[in-house]
């Protein structure tokens, strides 16, 4: 199976967070010298809460930026499990993001499947800068093993139910993944290197891995996650 376009391996959790961070913040320079607006899609998750943390305190302006989310929960947006709102304490407040330029996931609304469409409007194209994380079932948005959404091609905002509670969920689908410009996959701890190894060195199998869907972009672990990683056939890069 070809290897992703960009594999490096950084010493723990925080470095990951750091280089995500400084990543993104590269982005935004760029098309700030570019004159051009800039579309970024978050990740829910510990490893990206901590890189969006250190991209709010990085003091880069984030003003030419509109942010949408890969997927939510059936929750209200001050729900403790609702990744708006772990996005707006992490990044949105303390960067000072305009509301209208936060694009809000509207999973609890009464009828998902047309808040999927409605939502599936108001996508771009195709997304500047996409962040993922991954599971340690190696699924990744609300994408997982066994679900038909990993599959879809049509749609590109699907109503799902999660193995996990609360189980009711928006997320993107493969063609959304597969056609961002930049994309950022954050892997971190001993928990994922399963899923890792069998992502990245497994059969080509997205409907059982759904993260593969993402193997075009950039993966940044830290040493835990990578540890079961045969090395075969993938371009590592070691940082601090």
């Amino acid at each position: 199976m070809p290897p992703p376009a960009y594999l490096e391996v950084l010493a723990d959790a925080a470095s990951v967070a750091e280089r995500a961070a400084r990543m993104v913040a590269a982005e935004v320079e760029s098309a700030r010298a570019a004159g051009r607006r800039l579309s970024i899609m978050l990740a829910g998750g510990t490893t990206p809460r901590a890189a969006y943390e250190r991209l709010a305190r990085s003091g880069v302006d984030l003003s030419i930026a509109d942010f949408y989310f890969g997927d939510e929960r059936a929750v209200p947006a001050d729900h403790a499990e609702s990744n708006y709102r772990m996005a707006k304490e992490a990044l949105f407040e303390p960067a000072r993001v305009a509301p209208e330029r936060v694009h809000r996931m509207p999973a609890d609304a009464p009828d998902l499947e047309l808040a999927a469409r409605a939502y599936e409007a108001e996508l771009p194209a195709s997304l500047d800068v996409l962040l993922l994380g991954v599971g340690a079932d190696a699924h990744t948005a609300s994408l997982f093993p066994g679900s038909p959404a990993v599959l879809e091609r049509g749609r590109r905002v699907v109503p799902v139910v999660g193995p996990k509670p609360p189980p009711r969920r928006l997320t993107v689908t493969g063609p959304v993944l597969e056609s961002a410009k930049v994309t950022l996959v954050l892997a971190t701890g001993a928990g994922k290197a399963d899923a890792i190894s069998r992502a990245l060195e497994g059969p080509l199998e997205p409907s059982t891995a759904p993260i593969q869907l993402a193997l075009g972009g950039r993966f940044l672990l830290d040493l835990d996650a990578a540890k079961k990683l045969g090395g075969a056939g993938l371009r590592t890069t070691n940082r601090e």
